[in-house]
């Protein structure tokens, strides 16, 4: 996950290894039939995955944005901000200090928005809850 955050790491290439067997399917002798078959099933199946991978972060994406919010965040809001306090006491010389404090920064904030958001829905949600009962029995009622 750190290294994902860092942009350390980077994933297949999933189209260029497609448009290299692509490439290498066409150089291949007609008389090679199984290794043509072959490789087309696995440009096949490459190609699946991107199709499956680009499904799957577009179903991400959805729950993201309608996730509601719950007692979790507030947890995690909480251990963020007490690991960024402990992180504060480390030794400020280290290599590392800066950009994971800069991320804890980062984290601190996503957490809040995300309590934030979900703080704010129930307090709506407990606001429309409420029965309204009529405070004054007399009220409306002439003498």
């Amino acid at each position: 996950m750190l290294a994902i955050a860092a942009g350390q790491f980077k994933g297949p290439d999933y189209r260029g290894l497609i448009s290299q067997d692509m490439d290498l399917l066409d150089r291949l002798p007609p008389e090679a039939g199984k290794r043509r078959a072959d490789l087309q099933r696995t440009i096949d199946a490459r190609i699946d995955d991107l199709v499956d991978a680009a499904d799957r972060g577009r179903a991400l994406r959805r729950a993201a944005v309608s996730y509601q919010g719950n007692w979790r965040d507030i947890v995690l809001l909480l251990c963020v901000l007490l690991f960024t306090i402990i992180w504060w006491e480390v030794d400020h010389s280290r290599a590392n200090w800066l950009p994971m404090f800069i991320l804890l920064i980062l984290l601190a904030v996503v957490a809040s928005v995300y309590t934030l958001r979900g703080l704010l829905r129930v307090a709506f949600t407990l606001a429309r809850w409420r029965p309204h009962h009529n405070e004054h029995p007399g009220a409306g009622v002439s003498n």
